[in-house]
């Protein structure tokens, strides 16, 4: 099952969550934001303004593994963070494997700029390689269960 609309992209990390925007009907995501904060209550209140700007059809969330497949230890934190999404936003989550798109993120980061790139761009940027690679796909990518 597909969406339409504006969707929402989210790398999730245990310091920061990268957040990227995209529209179905274009099929392009773009970077949004960094959400940095250790509380789930600071981090929600960032996302529901998100959600209150963009009004998202769903939510697309990566998910890490090791780039030999094997599960990544933040892997369950995306899942539970996808599971909160879906609970108090009731739209649709979407899961990318998001295998080294920070790395890749970095290095685009790094081959396209003079300054050091700081954490939260890599972030952001991570987020829009997640949403773009579901906007690319989308019928490729799992859906939380409802």
């Amino acid at each position: 099952m597909t969406v339409s609309g504006t969707l929402l992209g989210f790398d999730f990390g245990k310091r920061r969550i990268g957040v990227s925007v995209g529209e179905t009907s274009t099929r392009i995501a773009s970077p949004l934001a960094a959400i940095v904060g250790e509380s789930n209550e600071a981090r929600f209140a960032a996302i529901g303004r998100l959600v209150g700007e963009w009004h998202p059809a769903g939510f697309v969330v990566g998910r890490p593994r090791h780039a030999d497949g094997a599960p990544h230890p933040v892997a369950a934190l995306a899942s539970k963070f996808a599971r909160r999404l879906a609970a108090r936003y009731h739209v649709p989550v979407f899961f990318v494997d998001e295998t080294l798109t920070s790395a890749e993120a970095q290095a685009s980061l790094k081959a396209t700029r003079t300054r050091a790139a700081r954490e939260a761009d890599v972030d952001v940027l991570a987020a829009t390689l997640i949403l773009q690679s579901y906007l690319d796909e989308p019928a490729r990518h799992e859906r939380l269960a409802a």
